[in-house]
């Protein structure tokens, strides 16, 4: 089956089309901060060829920890990324944890995220689905790839075929995730674009205690390894300093190393497609 190809503003992702970042912060931690890496993170994007999605989230509504650090809330949090969108130009995209957040969600997002853990919601897809957005699905760590088919059927019975899918890892034992590249390939064969989450898929779940742990150093193979096997976008969460990050600090990116990076994962993507 073809990979179907989705138009999101000036970009498009799928098809045989060049692979996609998908790049921002875990969560938005002030405005600041947040204009000061989309803007770098186009720089880079436009210098190498590449689209981009902004993304970060407004609200983790599941975090580890009671105690750990959420993000601005749904109201300042979709202020700052209409901001993103409109200064920058970039499609943005931020997870929608419930039914209520949709409507106002829809009103500044390009692409509205569900969540891994809520990839079987019905409710929720359907409800995303008649939005009228891109729905991008994480495959939930508990999930065979072959039955993301169930999630695109419910999605697609609203009329709504604009469906990614994004592979961010499989749980193996407490607090570890693998990743099975076959995944990418059955996927696809749904005929939807399929991005690989490679930050979220060296995350230690819980492995910190009272948070995630991470394994930031697998990134770059992960990222290479998908790259190679043929995907639609990647997945990073990055920042300008992780170590001091309020969220998913030990599996995100340096920004400093983003470019350096892209251009290796750009390269394999045209050695693939063009086969």
């Amino acid at each position: 089956m073809s990979v179907r190809e989705i138009k999101i503003g000036d970009l498009v992702i799928g098809g045989n089309r060049p692979l996609t970042l998908i790049a921002g912060p875990c969560a938005i931690e002030n405005e600041e901060a947040t204009l000061a890496t989309a803007e770098a993170l186009k720089a880079i994007c436009t210098e190498l060829g590449a689209g981009l999605i902004f993304k970060a989230s407004y609200d983790k509504a599941n975090r580890t920890s009671v105690d750990s650090f959420r993000g601005p809330g749904l109201a300042e949090g979709l202020k700052i990324l209409a901001r993103v969108r409109k200064e920058y130009s970039l499609p943005v995209l931020s997870d929608v944890h419930d039914i209520s957040q949709l409507a106002p969600a829809a009103e500044v997002l390009d692409i509205i995220q569900i969540p891994a853990f809520l990839c079987r919601q019905t409710d929720l897809l359907v409800a995303a689905g008649n939005s009228g957005c891109v729905i991008n699905v994480k495959k939930g760590q508990f999930m065979a790839p072959g039955d993301m088919k169930n999630v695109v059927a419910k999605i697609e019975s609203t009329g709504n075929r604009n469906i990614i899918l994004t592979e961010r890892g499989a749980s193996f034992g407490y607090n570890n995730l693998v990743t099975d590249m076959r995944s990418l390939v059955i996927m696809r064969e749904l005929g939807c674009p399929v991005v690989f989450d490679a930050t979220h898929s060296v995350q230690l779940p819980g492995g910190a205690g009272t948070a995630s742990a991470g394994q930031r150093q697998f990134v770059g193979d992960l990222s290479r390894a998908a790259a190679a096997v043929g995907i639609d976008g990647l997945f990073w969460e990055v920042h300008p300093d992780p170590e001091q990050a309020l969220c998913d600090g030990p599996n995100s990116l340096y920004l400093k190393d983003v470019r350096r990076m892209l251009e290796q994962m750009l390269a394999i993507d045209r050695l693939v497609k063009e086969n």
